[in-house]
């Protein structure tokens, strides 16, 4: 049985605010580093990226794609240790489409990730939505005024093994449920998804919607195949739709609370509130008197009819928590996740350990010790693990804050000030 990690949302440089090293070979060594072993391609419909994808990428197993030979990983200067990077990353050819149009009189705006199994496909595809007057080159993730519906037939028109998975569900401004699965978002996870029954039936998908390679695979999805030949682009859509949990292990995810849009609140006014709180102020800004942004915790309590106590777990996929390397490593050194220190202390864990997700999720915390410059860091991974950690919330577009040593320093703290 072989293990996958797959990453099934990120973007590429030609999407608007977005890292201009996103590009396939980089998004390759990347994936090294994490240990995400599928990945998107990201933004198939931009006519620009769609030639570097035709230019870079090679067929491996059916609709499943490795760099070619002349754009392969060892080109780059790497940090790994031999042992670690002959991995081969594979890509599945995959982008994001922005709908806003009227319905029944009200404006709708949904974002939606759009599979495909060719890059004859997606050829045709394109074609399609140009011919309809979609301007595909203004943006990485086009808008258009087309409806989710309008779009589904176009896809099944051109072939039915296309696939369309409603994008980070219950975000404020561009969300919606769908048929067969849909991706939870940043802002939500499985455990807050559960809580509305209608949902039991649909497969919960986790990705990065990643707009730097840094946050490649912050969210993931954990797949299992019987063998290498299985690894192909029908047998992901048949896990993801049958929501097989024998071939479906688990989600990888983000702490809800970091996501940008997890409480309500009003950024300009730096005003973070519960559910709770925004209804005692009747959805008024306290500070500035305009209306606060309402989160996906408030939009799940509106929508829930169970509480978190009486979900039944065993119905559905697990699902795992992970704070990124670099950001704990940041915490514990009171640095930047962006710090050469940060920078020095994570490549020399990737180099004697193994890629990020092993670190993470798999190392014994005693072979970490070995290898960190601060036992503290190893004891943040474990905190991590254990969910012994204290988050502030994000809200309106403001990510949350994670403390991965909260207990220990607020002992240090009482033990310093017991000596005063």
């Amino acid at each position: 049985m072989i293990k996958q990690i797959i990453d099934l949302h990120i973007h590429s440089k030609y999407s608007r605010a977005c890292s201009p090293d996103l590009e396939l070979p980089k998004i390759a060594f990347a994936c090294q580093q994490k240990g995400i072993d599928i990945v998107a391609t990201g933004d198939f419909t931009h006519p620009a990226w769609f030639e570097h994808i035709k230019t870079c990428l090679v067929e491996d197993t059916p609709g499943i794609y490795v760099l070619n030979s002349q754009f392969s990983i060892p080109n780059f200067q790497t940090i790994f240790n031999p042992k670690f990077s002959n991995k081969k990353i594979k890509f599945i050819l995959s982008t994001e489409i922005a709908c806003i149009y009227k319905h029944k009189d009200k404006c709708r705006r949904l974002h939606l990730v759009i599979l495909a199994p060719s890059i004859e496909c997606v050829e045709k595809f394109n074609n399609k939505l140009a011919n309809r007057g979609v301007n595909l080159k203004s943006d990485g993730r086009p808008i258009m005024g087309l409806s989710a519906k309008e779009i589904l037939q176009i896809m099944l028109n051109i072939d039915e093994r296309m696939m369309m998975i409603p994008a980070h569900a219950w975000t404020p401004w561009f969300a919606v449920f769908g048929s067969k699965a849909i991706e939870t978002g940043l802002s939500s996870d499985p455990t807050m998804n559960h809580r509305l029954s209608a949902l039991d039936n649909i497969t919960l998908i986790s990705n990065s919607d990643a707009h730097s390679l840094d946050k490649l695979g912050r969210e993931a999805n954990v797949l299992q195949f019987d063998n290498e030949k299985d690894i192909t682009y029908l047998e992901i859509k048949k896990i993801i739709e049958t929501g097989n949990r024998k071939k479906f292990l688990h989600t990888i995810e983000f702490y809800p609370e970091e996501g940008m849009y997890h409480f309500d609140g009003h950024r300009s006014c730096n005003v973070c509130f519960s559910p709770k709180q925004t209804k005692k102020e009747k959805f008024i800004c306290p500070e500035c008197k305009k209306k606060l942004t309402v989160g996906v915790l408030h939009r799940v309590d509106d929508l829930a009819d169970r509480e978190e106590k009486n979900i039944p777990t065993e119905k559905f996929i697990p699902h795992k928590y992970i704070v990124p390397l670099r950001e704990i490593i940041g915490k514990v050194f009171e640095v930047g996740s962006k710090s050469k220190k940060v920078a020095r202390e994570y490549d020399n864990l990737i180099k004697n350990l193994g890629n990020e997700f092993e670190i993470l999720l798999d190392k014994n915390i005693s072979e970490i010790e070995k290898f960190v410059s601060d036992k503290d860091v190893a004891i943040a991974i474990k905190n991590m693990r254990a969910g012994t950690i204290k988050i502030c919330p994000g809200y309106d577009g403001v990510y949350g804050t994670v403390e991965v040593l909260a207990k220990e320093r607020k002992f240090m703290k009482l033990k310093q000030h017991s000596l005063l």
